[in-house]
C-alpha cells in the first residue's frame, strides 16, 4: 500500500505550498468575481490546490532515472483493449474466495482509478459551477491527457513510456468523474455556488479593518510580483544578447525591482479613475476626498511611494538602516488601520476617507438621475 499512499502525502505539502503562493491573488479574484470574501470558497481553493497536485503525484511521479530507464523494443506501449481489467481481475484471482478477489491488487488498481476522478467531477460540479456534461467531459479529457503523458514519456524527454497508458484508466478515470458529478451536490452542499455570489456582487459593505489590511497585502504582493518579473526578464534579455550578468545590487536591477514596480502599484493607479491602489481596486475600496489630484498622489506618496523609496534605497546601501525604517513603516501603517476607523495612515494625513466603491457608483448614478428629472 505504500505507494499509494506516499503520493497522498506529496499532495498534501505540494497542495498547501501551491495554495500560499496563489493565496493572495486567489483572495484578489474571490473579490472582484464576487464582491466580496467567502471562507468555504476560500477553503475550497485549498482542497482544489491539493487534489491538482495529488492528481499528478499518483499518476506521473515518480519520475524515473533516465539511465535507468529499459526502452522495450517497440517503444513506447499502449493497452488498447477496452475492459481489458476484467480479464487481468480474473486471471489474476482464479481460485480466491470473494474476500480475496476485493482484495486482489488488479481489482484494488481499477476502484483506485475511479476514487482518483470522483473528487474532479466533485469540484468541477459543485465548486466551479460546471454543467454535468462538461463535469464529466472534462475529467475525461484530464485523462486522456494523463495517459498520452505516460504514453510520450512526458512528451519526449524520455525515450519511451515510463508507465504504461491504457484505454482502461481512461474508462475508469471518466466513471469516477461522472460519480462525482452526481454525488456533488450532496458532498458540497454546504458550498455557495457563483451564480449565488456574483448576483449579489455589487451590493456595498462595511469598510472593515480586514478588508483595508487585505488591500495593502495585495499592493505589497502585487509590487513583490512586478520587481521580480521585470528583474527575471532583464536578465534572460541580457542572456539572450550575450552580455555579462551584472552583479547584485546593480542600479538597473534595483529600479525595475523597486522603482518601476512602486510607480505602476502606488502612483499609476492615483492619477487614473477613482485614485485607489491596485489592491484597493481589488477589494472595491476607493479613497473620497474634496477634489485635488495632487491629494491622490500624495497619499499613494506617504506609504506606498515611501515604502518604495525606502526599500530602494535598503538596496543601494544596505548596511544605512534603511530597511529597518521600511519595518517601522509597515508596523506603523498597519496599527494605523483600526486606530483610524479604517483610514489609515496616509488617509489621516491626507484628509482622505476610504469607502466602498459600489457604494460611491450608486450615488453618481442616482445624482444624475436627479439631475435628468
Amino acid at each position: 500500500m505504500g505507494e499509494w499512499v506516499w503520493p497522498a502525502y506529496v499532495g498534501v505539502l505540494g497542495g498547501v505550498l501551491l495554495f500560499g503562493v496563489f493565496m493572495v491573488p486567489i483572495v484578489a479574484v474571490q473579490y472582484r468575481m464576487y464582491g466580496r470574501f467567502t471562507w468555504r470558497r476560500f477553503l475550497g481553493a485549498a482542497g482544489l490546490s491539493v487534489y491538482g497536485v495529488a492528481l499528478v503525484a499518483y499518476t506521473l511521479l515518480p519520475l524515473p532515472d533516465p539511465t535507468l530507464l529499459q526502452c522495450p523494443p517497440g517503444g513506447s506501449t499502449f493497452q488498447a483493449v477496452p475492459l481489458q481489467f476484467l480479464d487481468d481481475i480474473q486471471r489474476e484471482t482464479a481460485g480466491l474466495g470473494i474476500t480475496g478477489t476485493l482484495a486482489s491488487r488488479a481489482t484494488l488498481q481499477v476502484v483506485f482509478n475511479v476514487v482518483l476522478f470522483i473528487p474532479w467531477g466533485v469540484i468541477a460540479r459543485q465548486y466551479l459551477s460546471w454543467s454535468m456534461p462538461v463535469s464529466v467531459l472534462t475529467g475525461a479529457l484530464a485523462s486522456g491527457l494523463i495517459e498520452a503523458t505516460q504514453f510520450t514519456g512526458l512528451w519526449g524527454l524520455y525515450g519511451c513510456s515510463y508507465r504504461v497508458a491504457d484505454v482502461d484508466d481512461l474508462i475508469t478515470n471518466t466513471l469516477g468523474a461522472l460519480i462525482g458529478a452526481l454525488i456533488a451536490p450532496l458532498v458540497l452542499w454546504f458550498m455557495p455556488q457563483r451564480g449565488e455570489l456574483r448576483a449579489s456582487r455589487g451590493q456595498s459593505r462595511p469598510v472593515t479593518v480586514w478588508r483595508r489590511w487585505l488591500g495593502m497585502i495585495i499592493d505589497y504582493a502585487a509590487l513583490a510580483f512586478f520587481g521580480f518579473a521585470f528583474v527575471v526578464s532583464y536578465r534572460i534579455a541580457l542572456l539572450t544578447l550575450g552580455a555579462e550578468l551584472p552583479a547584485n545590487g546593480d542600479g538597473t536591477s534595483l529600479i525595475l525591482m523597486h522603482l518601476v514596480p512602486g510607480f505602476l502599484v502606488f502612483y499609476l493607479p492615483a492619477i487614473v479613475g477613482s485614485g485607489a491602489s491596485l489592491g484597493q481596486r481589488a477589494v472595491w475600496l476607493q479613497p473620497q476626498w474634496p477634489a485635488a489630484r495632487r491629494r491622490a498622489l500624495l497619499r499613494a506618496s506617504v506609504t506606498g511611494g515611501l515604502y518604495t523609496a525606502l526599500t530602494f534605497l535598503d538596496g543601494l546601501y544596505p548596511s544605512a538602516g534603511f530597511g529597518f525604517l521600511n519595518s517601522l513603516l509597515l508596523l506603523v501603517a498597519l496599527v494605523a488601520v483600526p486606530l483610524t476607523r479604517s483610514r489609515g495612515l496616509s488617509g489621516v494625513l491626507t484628509g482622505t476617507l476610504m469607502v466602498d466603491a459600489r457604494e460611491n457608483a450608486r450615488r453618481r448614478v442616482a445624482g444624475s438621475d436627479v439631475q435628468a428629472e
